[in-house]
């Protein structure tokens, strides 16, 4: 006689088991990605911003008839090693830049303008001030403090020409304000390049506004 074998079954507890896994597998990788998309949109919503040593208090971009003027304010000390090598005579250079980009969801966003300002500092030993040389401007100043806060902000910088009224593009600018290490004497760059205390910096961006509606004709 043929030989019949028997198959069992799974007992419909083990079943459930088996579907309670699958459940708690697909609810952890749905748990896990609603939280990427919440920590994703919270970095969409930070604005990028790293700053090392120094503050950055206001950055404010405005459409003007003449252009696109931003206002920016810092805040900073010189570290000890930094102002020792002011003391000695080393001079230190600011640099503030200011990028101004069109977003474009088709390829990476356009870069339309750059502008850039300076300032040199510096120590009269022979007068005991400090001087600001901005441009071809330059002032003397008796206290450091005096002389830093004359390099720590700007006012109505023109960065870009006027945009039109009538363009729908959206727009930011990327800024930057650093100590500037490549216009130190060579050896100093040398021997300052690993040095936390050389490394003051600091970047944001910030959206330009909107235009604002123009006035109704009476």
């Amino acid at each position: 006689m043929p030989r019949i074998e028997t198959v069992r079954c799974p007992q419909p507890r083990a079943v459930h088991e088996a579907g309670g896994v699958v459940r708690a597998t697909a609810g952890r990788r749905r748990a896990l990605l609603v939280l990427s998309v919440v920590l994703l949109v919270a970095a969409a919503a930070a604005p990028p911003a790293r700053a090392q040593g120094i503050e950055l208090t206001a950055l404010e971009v405005q459409r003007g008839d003449d252009g696109l003027l931003l206002d920016f304010s810092t805040r900073f000390g010189l570290p000890r090693g930094v102002e020792e090598a002011l003391l000695k005579g080393v001079p230190l250079h600011f640099v503030a830049e200011a990028a101004l980009y069109r977003y474009r969801w088709y390829w990476r966003d356009a870069r339309l303008a750059r502008a850039t300002r300076s300032w040199r500092l510096s120590y009269q030993p022979l007068t005991l001030n400090y001087r600001v040389a901005f441009g071809a401007l330059a002032q003397s100043y008796p206290t450091l403090e005096e002389a830093l806060a004359a390099v720590r902000r700007s006012a109505r910088w023109r960065i870009a020409d006027p945009l039109s009224r009538d363009d729908d593009g959206s727009y930011y600018v990327e800024f930057s304000y650093r100590l500037d290490h490549t216009q130190l004497p060579r050896p100093l760059q040398i021997g300052v390049g690993g040095q936390a205390e050389w490394q003051l910096s600091v970047e944001r961006s910030v959206p330009v506004p909107e235009p604002a509606p123009a006035a109704a004709a009476r």
